[in-house]
């Protein structure tokens, strides 16, 4: 994907994570020694540890949320679909529970 937001790019680091390429370079390594790139059953992540990192930098560097940030760096605002029914989904099904049919 073009025009995003990514470490692999060095002049993403220094304004988003507010250090030097070569220190953001040196965070990452120490991320990966304390094991925080382990490989584990189930969802795997979308983004390189890199990207996660320039990610969080900019979150605590920024007044943004992730859910702002994130399509900066190419991750989608919404998943493709819902595992779950919204609470008018299951008002009009019947089956929403105590509060479903009561006005407030």
């Amino acid at each position: 994907m073009t025009g995003v937001i990514t470490a692999s790019e060095p002049s993403w680091i220094a304004p988003f994570a507010g250090l030097s390429a070569r220190q953001f370079g040196k965070l990452i390594i120490a991320l990966r020694r304390d094991g925080a790139d382990p490989v584990h059953r189930g969802r795997s992540w979308s983004l390189l540890l890199e990207d996660r990192g320039l990610l969080v930098a900019a979150y605590w560097r920024t007044n943004l949320t992730l859910r702002q940030l994130a399509p900066l760096f190419g991750i989608p605002s919404r998943p493709p679909t819902t595992s779950s029914p919204t609470s008018g989904q299951l008002s009009r099904s019947g089956h929403g529970g105590a509060f479903a049919g009561t006005r407030c």
